[in-house]
């Protein structure tokens, strides 16, 4: 029984001094080292798009009687690229051109009946006058001169009706070429022209189709116009601006590295994905380039000739701000407090203060990590 309680003892204190023993060993740790000409970027994901891109087609409605463009083509401002069926319209043109020539056959009668009833009524105010003298002189009757005057009068009403009647033509006239222009407009609206100098990249219809109005035939892009439409986590979308630089790589060439500029950044951020939309014009990006191509932008927010940059997964209950790392001072694991600045695009956050003196910030905090643990700082840069 004794050696049963003496054996049991020893056990207890091997595994005492074992356990000890284990949680005394130093801990291996790798700590974040001051580096040197430190630059800040910012990582997007996006795509190829046109900033002028149009959806166009007839203001009328019609069967599309030729194409005259295709995918692919470059196209001038003013070029023709198709064209309805314009017989109808035609007829109408034709219709309202001839109202036209009506109403100036009518005008140019109703000019002369003008000209005539003036005529008229010089005529009947000589001959009153000549009655009305005789009649005061007593050589002719007072029923002769009341016989001119009334002439007279009904020649003046007669020039009265002409001129009205003139005045309703030119109405007429002016209504009639309103007419015609109005349909030799709809006329021309039988015919698509490129709105700008121009790339088609896509054809929606085909020859024989019956179209709508508005309905969209060909999709345009200014080839001028292409950048990249980044998306940037709101937490770092407070460091973008206007005329930083960042390199574009697209998927389909990702060993090349193209030069962008950032030129709009959206005023809405995306209310699901939490997300800021950016614009970057390519420098030197090969052409053509292809719309909805996925491309990666990296934006440069800033220099820094010295920083200590620490990972983010180091980093314990980090609000963007402030958080909590493990540190290495005289030989032990102690945990603290830190106050953080920008980020970068390697997923590591710049220690703004709250480093004590002699201190190392822990990389990656390895398993059994313990406040008040022996460390060994691993040899590194």
């Amino acid at each position: 029984m004794r050696k049963r309680w003496l054996y049991g003892a020893l056990a207890v204190l091997v595994l005492g001094g074992a356990a000890l023993l284990f949680t005394e060993r130093p801990l291996s740790v790798a700590v974040v080292r001051p580096e040197s000409d430190v630059v800040l970027r910012i990582y997007g994901l996006g795509t190829v798009e046109a900033r002028v891109l149009s959806r166009i087609g007839f203001e009328a409605g019609a069967a599309l009687a030729t194409l005259s463009a295709d995918l692919g083509d470059q196209v001038q401002k003013g070029q023709e690229l198709a064209k309805l069926n314009p017989a109808e319209q035609e007829a109408r043109v034709a219709r309202a051109r001839a109202a036209v020539e009506e109403n100036t056959a009518s005008m140019a009668k109703a000019k002369a009946a003008v000209v005539r009833a003036r005529a008229m009524l010089a005529q009947r105010e000589a001959a009153n006058k000549r009655q009305q003298s005789l009649a005061r002189s007593d050589v002719a009757s007072v029923q002769r001169a009341e016989e001119a005057q009334r002439d007279e009068d009904v020649a003046r009403a007669d020039l009265a009706v002409a001129e009205a009647d003139l005045a309703v033509i030119r109405a007429q006239a002016a209504d009639a070429a309103a007419a015609l222009m109005l349909e030799e407009t709809l006329l021309s609206h039988h015919r698509l022209t490129a709105p700008y100098d121009a790339v088609i990249v896509a054809r929606h219809a085909e020859a024989g189709t019956v179209v709508k109005a508005g309905e969209p035939i060909f999709t345009l892009i200014d080839p001028s116009t292409i950048w990249i439409q980044a998306y940037i986590d709101e937490e770092r979308a407070g460091q973008l601006e206007l005329g930083q630089t960042g390199t574009i790589r697209l998927r389909s060439q990702p060993h090349v590295q193209f030069n962008g500029t950032v030129s709009r950044i959206g005023l809405e951020s995306d209310r699901v994905n939490e997300e800021r939309r950016v614009w970057l014009v390519c420098s030197d990006c090969p052409r053509p380039m292809y719309l909805g191509e996925q491309a990666e932008v990296r934006i440069t927010t800033g220099k820094r000739a010295s920083a200590l940059m620490v990972p983010e997964v180091a980093i314990s209950g980090f609000d963007g701000h402030r958080g909590k790392v493990w540190l290495v001072r005289e030989g032990r694991l102690t945990e603290a407090a830190l106050t953080f600045g920008a980020r970068d695009d390697r997923g590591r956050v710049e220690v703004k203060n709250g480093v004590p003196d002699g201190a190392l910030i822990v990389a990656l905090p390895p398993k059994g990590v313990d406040e008040g643990r022996l460390a060994h700082v691993e040899d590194g840069p």
